[in-house]
């Protein structure tokens, strides 16, 4: 098992706080405060304005971000084409690269390509994709992301049938040594119906950065990660 996803499987359940809602003005402030919350990484929303209707950033952040933190970086591709941008998210310093199984003919390639480099892969599915999309891919890959909102835009409601899909990732073959991440409309309301179903990375923008907590990140997350403790798991 890669090392960073071994860090992240010691740290869960965890709150990967997605960057899209950050303030990019103050990225280094943001990112001070995060690491004094404690975050087991940092996720990361590429979108290419194609395979979603939404645009952000690219490799300058992440290489951005790499000198100002230590920090496992969990880069979640929703682009087409990733192979052609894979080695260039690893050099930029980029820890998990997640592609998109709706976005490639064969994800085997591309998933063996980003362990090549020496990052750990990750295959994700939208709402809409049945687990069986990514069954021969699974065995190939160190994280499976269930996108809990349809990609491409930050602030979106809660998907709910989607949570069976953890537990039919177990179910693969290859799929019980994958470490299981959540994404899209994590909030006090929902985080414990994650964990419950075995979701060890939850992904959450405006329950982290759009609180009455403000700038204060800490207890942003120890508010959420209280609903977690709160269940009889």
């Amino acid at each position: 098992m890669n090392a960073k996803i071994s860090q992240l499987v010691e740290a869960a359940p965890a709150v990967l706080p997605s960057l899209l809602l950050c303030d990019f003005g103050n990225l280094a402030t943001e990112v001070e405060r995060l690491e004094d919350a404690g975050v087991a990484a940092l996720h990361l929303d590429v979108m290419d304005g194609v395979f979603v209707p939404n645009f952000t950033y690219g490799m300058t952040i992440v290489s951005a971000l790499r000198k100002l933190t230590d920090i496992t970086l969990d880069v979640h591709l929703m682009m087409v084409n990733p192979e052609k941008y894979v080695d260039a998210f690893v050099d930029a310093g980029s820890d998990i690269v997640t592609i998109h199984a709706e976005a490639v003919d064969d994800a085997v390639p591309v998933l063996n390509q980003i362990r090549e480099k020496g990052a750990a892969a990750g295959i994700a599915v939208n709402p809409d994709t049945p687990v069986s999309k990514i069954s021969n891919a699974i065995a190939h890959a160190d994280l499976a992301l269930v996108m809990s909102v349809n990609a491409g835009f930050g602030g979106q409601s809660f998907i709910e049938p989607v949570l069976s899909k953890l537990g039919e990732i177990r179910e693969l073959k290859g799929g019980e040594n994958v470490i299981l991440e959540m994404d899209g409309g994590i909030n006090k309301s929902t985080i414990a119906k994650c964990t419950a179903v075995g979701c060890q990375l939850c992904v959450a923008g405006s329950a982290v950065f759009k609180t009455p907590f403000g700038n204060d990140y800490s207890a942003a997350i120890e508010d959420l990660m209280g609903e977690v403790a709160s269940e009889d798991l």
